[in-house]
């Protein structure tokens, strides 16, 4: 695959003052970027989304979702959120806000649900009274059919697209990979689905009995970024490798990307590979791939004005090193890697574009939300 540019940027920064000692209002500057402490006190925050008035909402995997302030306030729970699932990977993951919330009002919500046999991905939408920290009218867009036991996998990353339609990546909840190959199941798909739930009718296979019609891409492992490209509207995706192999994909309707039959990554403990090796004419490669594995989780296409350089970068977290990693692409095509902010923390957990062009980050580690900008751009308020 595409070779990592050997003269990638490492932009070091004290990780005693971002992971110990940072506080809301913190700042550390290193080389061209700087990164402000924005909010802490998180428990396990796993998804960012902007508001139209700049807060910001976000998801705390044990199941609590916060109303967060420019300036770092972070409120207590907002009611009505469902119960979660919070095992292992499990919990409240995902929020997205409605294409048309100005009207509506609703924000969508993916979480982990425990169901008789054992735990499933299930999308709702809401309407969000901010002011209230209140949700009503809680509605289900989706339920993932297969509900196997166990705490891994559940995918939930969200991604609407510029028709209004809605993009669920679902996981393959690990011991059952198997089943990413088989399409009367929901295991190791991205899904797509109309905000109501209902199913569009030109998905790649409806009409067909033998195919779950809900489904948009198959042979996924556990996708935990998703993003529009806005310049040409389509959907982009990565997805966690076993140990390597992780993937970036531009996900195609009706495409096979592959798992667990064409992957890069090996078996845990004992390195063997798995499936028939790395390539097949029907199984859609991916973009770019990470051997060793750096666990990839959220994902921005940047398109702000500070930094114009970066224009059109894929921006990806790793939870496995806390840096984040910028994918420079010439269309469809991945031409190199840059690897910023080693030190900042453990885990990268998401990545969004600012109102204002700033990167924001989850620290999972240290339940922060953090905001890059060039060094000499302004702090918070000023």
């Amino acid at each position: 695959m595409h070779k990592v540019w050997h003269g990638m940027r490492m932009l070091l920064v004290s990780a005693l003052l971002a992971v110990t000692g940072a506080h809301a209002g913190t700042s550390v500057v290193s080389g061209a970027l700087r990164v402000d402490t924005v909010a802490t006190g998180l428990d396990t925050p796993w998804s960012l989304a902007f508001l139209p008035d700049g807060r910001m909402l976000v998801t705390e995997r044990p199941g609590r979702l916060r109303v967060v302030s420019a300036d770092g306030q972070v409120s207590a729970p907002v009611r009505g959120v469902p119960a979660v699932h919070a095992v292992g990977q499990g919990g409240l993951l995902d929020v997205a806000l409605s294409p048309d919330f100005a009207r509506n009002g609703q924000i969508f919500l993916s979480f982990a649900q425990a169901t008789a046999g054992g735990a499933r991905t299930v999308v709702v939408r809401a309407v969000l009274d901010a002011d209230a920290l209140a949700l009503s009218a809680v509605r289900p867009v989706f339920a993932q059919r297969d509900d196997p036991p166990g705490g891994h996998h559940f995918g939930s990353r969200l991604a609407f697209a510029p028709d209004g339609t809605l993009f669920i990546t679902l996981g393959e909840r690990s011991a059952y990979r198997d089943a990413a190959q088989d399409l009367a199941s929901h295991l190791g798909k991205i899904v797509r689905v109309n905000p109501d739930g209902s199913i569009p009718a030109d998905n790649p296979f409806v009409g067909r009995a033998d195919v779950r019609p809900e489904i948009w891409s198959w042979g996924h492992r556990n996708v935990q970024g998703a993003a529009i490209d806005p310049r040409t509207g389509r959907l982009w995706t990565h997805e966690h490798g076993p140990q390597g192999g992780d993937e970036l994909n531009q996900p195609a309707a009706g495409a096979n990307h592959g798992w667990p039959v064409i992957t890069y990554g090996r078996e845990y403990v004992t390195g063997r590979a798995i499936g028939a090796g790395t390539t097949r004419a029907d199984v859609r490669p991916p973009r770019h791939q990470w051997t060793p594995s750096i666990a990839p989780s959220g994902m921005a296409i940047y398109r702000g004005d500070l930094f114009p350089a970066w224009r059109h970068s894929v921006f990806v977290g790793s939870l496995k090193f806390g840096t984040l990693h910028r994918l420079q692409r010439d269309g469809e095509r991945v031409l190199g890697e840059e690897v910023l902010l080693a030190g900042i923390t453990r885990r990268i957990r998401d990545v969004r574009e600012g109102p204002d062009g700033a990167l924001m980050l989850l620290d999972e580690s240290g339940g922060r939300v953090l905001r890059v900008v060039p060094a000499e751009a302004a702090p918070l308020g000023r």
